[in-house]
């Protein structure tokens, strides 16, 4: 499947205002990458498909953690996770995405996990930051990753997890190891 293909086919996935989204992330992907010395190509790949499985019915979702082997402990967890191991799952069986580093960025977008790579920093934190986000905080991260791709990721997680906790829900164990390795290793 060429890129042209694999766009319509993802686009296909989701409203009109999530392919927006994409589209930000995509291009923001491409320039952080460029900017930390990664793969712009590999970069926009994970970006055009993290968020593939992101408007599919929760119990779908659900059904395909149990059943594809995926981590079962999700389920505990917020909805708002499922989709980025679904949608890596997803981009390689459906998509024949058959690059680990791009189906890891992919599937820690949401969450992030200890010792990301390059890969996986710049397509979770240009899903933050993309144009077309606007939250409390989402200027700092953009100043940050002028500078630093692990400062401006650590108040990426800062903000999701300030979030969880003011809305009184739990944090996934991944977000936490993530933002703490991103303090261990930058000590």
């Amino acid at each position: 499947m060429n890129r042209e293909q694999m766009i319509a086919k993802v686009k296909a996935e989701m409203p009109e205002r999530r392919w927006l989204h994409t589209e930000g992330v995509m291009e923001t992907a491409v320039v952080l990458a460029n900017r930390f010395g990664v793969d712009p190509a590999r970069a926009e790949l994970a970006a055009i498909l993290h968020d593939v499985a992101k408007y599919w019915p929760t119990d779908r979702m659900a059904d395909m953690i149990r059943d594809k082997g995926l981590p079962a402990e999700l389920l505990a967890y917020d909805k708002e996770l499922w989709h980025a191991p679904v949608g890596a799952w997803v981009a390689e069986h459906e998509y024949g995405v058959a690059d680990p580093e791009v189906l890891g960025a992919i599937r820690y977008h949401t969450s992030g996990r200890r010792g990301m790579t390059k890969l996986e920093k710049v397509v979770c934190l240009a899903d933050y930051m993309e144009p077309g986000r606007e939250f409390p905080g989402v200027d700092r991260i953009r100043e940050l990753s002028l500078r630093s791709l692990d400062e401006a990721l650590l108040a990426g997680f800062d903000s999701t997890m300030s979030f969880l906790i003011e809305k009184g829900k739990r944090i996934f164990p991944l977000t936490l190891e993530a933002r703490n390795s991103l303090l261990e290793n930058n000590r």
